[in-house]
């Protein structure tokens, strides 16, 4: 049972995402004081699951794969969510959105062409992102307004992805656990790099 627990906080995490959702479409009292804690909840999930896997020596590809496409389904339902709860903020911001959107997007697009598969590249920047994209969810959860964090989180977002896009790229084939494009040409060229237990495999 104690090796279940990565996937348990997977599977939790992609509950709690939908649980949002729910709470935005039923317009449910105190909506931004529990979305906020289940978000919360939400972030530790998927920093904890990584760890423990890697203690419990059960991280594997699939693992991985996994963690990946829960991580983009908990923060989809939680934006939808948002603009349900505000949706004139995401009106306004409709253009900014749209090319963090495409970007993201294009990461899929060029690893599905490329590998047949779905990004799972966890990289350093994508985990710097996360943080960024969590902070701009809360102010907007909170507030419904968000000024320098909105645009420093669609900025970082859109680097991030270019960095993604570029290891794809770079990879000869399909790796999880890229830290950095840096790391992708290392790989490439059958040379090794150094992971963290605490961010990468």
């Amino acid at each position: 049972m104690k090796r279940q627990i990565p996937l348990l906080l997977i599977v939790l995490r992609l509950i709690l995402g939908f649980v949002v959702l729910m709470m935005a479409m039923m317009h449910a009292p105190a909506f931004a004081v529990w979305s906020i804690i289940l978000l919360t909840i939400g972030l530790l999930s998927d920093v904890l699951d990584g760890i423990i896997a890697q203690r419990l020596q059960v991280s594997t590809q699939r693992l991985r794969r996994l963690d990946s496409t829960v991580d983009q389904l908990f923060f989809v339902a939680v934006a939808i969510a948002t603009y349900l709860h505000c949706p004139a903020f995401f009106h306004a911001h409709l253009y900014a959105l749209a090319l963090l959107l495409s970007m993201e997007a294009l990461t899929y697009v060029v690893s599905y062409i490329r590998f047949r598969k779905e990004i799972a590249t966890h990289t350093l920047g994508a985990k710097f992102w996360t943080l960024i994209l969590f902070a701009t969810l809360v102010q907007l959860i909170a507030q419904c307004d968000s000024t320098w964090i909105f645009y420093t989180c669609i900025t970082v977002g859109v680097i991030t992805r270019l960095e993604i896009v570029a290891i794809i790229l770079t990879l000869k084939e399909w790796t999880n656990d890229v830290p950095t494009w840096y790391h992708a040409v290392r790989i490439r060229h059958g040379k090794p790099i150094q992971r963290n237990k605490l961010f990468n495999g």
